[in-house]
């Protein structure tokens, strides 16, 4: 069973940081790539950033420069580094993969946690 957990999320003030984690449990799947994605109530899931199995990496113009995904040399964690916090990157911050098996050349789905709540205030 696939499972995605976020932990990081919290209160900031503008100009701060936060670092958020997702514990990722993948099992027989291949992870073909990695995404952070935020979401304010009603409004649409916005992509934050995205990395790819070939280790390239995609930022949301809006945080290009100040936030920086990565993953632990074992794969098992997925991290977003956020610097320089603004009052319009509080979201609810979800980490998702896009699975496939046993290769990412076959159907893709996407699995997402739960999200962990990042709350930037001026």
């Amino acid at each position: 069973q696939v499972q995605l957990v976020e932990s990081g999320g919290g209160s900031v003030q503008a100009g701060g940081s936060l670092r958020l984690s997702c514990a990722a449990s993948t099992y027989t799947y291949s992870r073909c790539s990695m995404h952070w994605v935020r979401q304010v109530p009603g409004k649409e899931r916005e992509g934050v950033a995205t990395l790819n199995r070939d280790g390239s990496t995609v930022y949301a113009d809006s945080v290009r420069g100040r936030f920086t995904i990565s993953q632990d040399n074992a794969g098992n964690n997925l991290h977003l580094q956020m610097n320089d916090l603004k009052p319009d990157d509080t979201a609810m911050y979800y980490c998702a993969a896009d699975l496939a098996r046993p290769s990412c050349n076959k159907l893709k789905s996407r699995y997402w946690g739960q999200g962990t709540q990042v709350t930037v205030s001026s």
